[in-house]
């Protein structure tokens, strides 16, 4: 029987059963292969997954530039809301604000001090520079050059010692030029004894020889030592007080 009537037939018996009676499992055919499956009257149809969208900055990044001159592709400004700082935070940033505070006050304390006494240190190197230059211009002569040497030590000398040096000078002047003596101060030492801002004293350690035709040319040695003091006037330290402290004549005795 052909397959259209066998299916024919096994509808009509499948009409004509009544209720009451059983009714016989119809004959299952098998359907070729190349047939679809017929699906339920409910049944839904899957889905076919969505394809995932592909930004364009993925595909522009995985193409190659092929142009240099091209531009970049611009990027989305992306806002983002703001939300407050924590306390937590807020916390965290005032304990780094504070040390950052004490660590700057720690180095400026220890930094004060530092520079204080470098301060000091420049002060009393200028101080005894300027008494071993004074002594040395003071006390360094030649019968040629024993006039202008008043004019020469003013430029160290302040108050009323310029005036008594001047003076101590140009009393001795005329018999050392007769007696044709030369003098030459060589400073040993000095040492800063007090500083203030105005005021300041130092120890000036020196040897002096003086030689002349008179006395055979022996040199006459002296160990000398003077006490000055100095003021600060106009920027600079000047010397308005003298006095020995020590003299030693070494001078071979023949």
């Amino acid at each position: 029987m052909p397959r259209r009537q066998q299916l024919a037939a096994s509808r009509e018996n499948g009409d004509q059963t009544t209720v009451d009676e059983p009714q016989p499992e119809p004959e299952v055919v098998e359907e070729p292969a190349a047939m679809p499956r017929r699906r339920g009257l409910f049944r839904r149809k899957p889905k076919a997954p969505a394809a995932e969208p592909v930004s364009a900055a993925t595909d522009e990044a995985a193409e190659p530039q092929t142009d240099s001159g091209d531009e970049a592709p611009r990027e989305d400004v992306i806002l983002v809301p703001h939300r407050p700082a924590g306390k937590r935070l807020t916390a965290a940033a005032v304990a780094a604000s504070v040390l950052f505070v004490a660590a700057a006050g720690f180095a400026g304390a220890m930094v004060q001090p530092y520079l204080a006494d470098r301060a000091l240190v420049n002060t009393k190197l200028d101080i005894a520079r300027t008494a071993a230059n004074a002594i040395t211009t003071l006390w360094t002569y030649t019968p040629d050059n024993m006039d202008t040497l008043p004019d020469r030590a003013a430029g160290y000398l302040g108050g009323d010692f310029a005036n008594e040096y001047r003076k101590y000078i140009d009393a001795i002047v005329a018999t050392n030029k007769q007696a044709q003596v030369t003098n030459t101060t060589e400073v040993m030492g000095t040492a800063v004894e007090s500083v203030s801002p105005r005021e300041a004293t130092a120890l000036v350690y020196t040897n002096s020889v003086a030689t002349s035709p008179g006395s055979k040319n022996i040199p006459s040695l002296r160990y000398l030592s003077y006490r000055l003091t100095l003021q600060h006037q106009d920027a600079k330290w000047l010397i308005t007080r003298m006095s020995t402290v020590t003299s030693f004549d070494l001078t071979p005795q023949l």
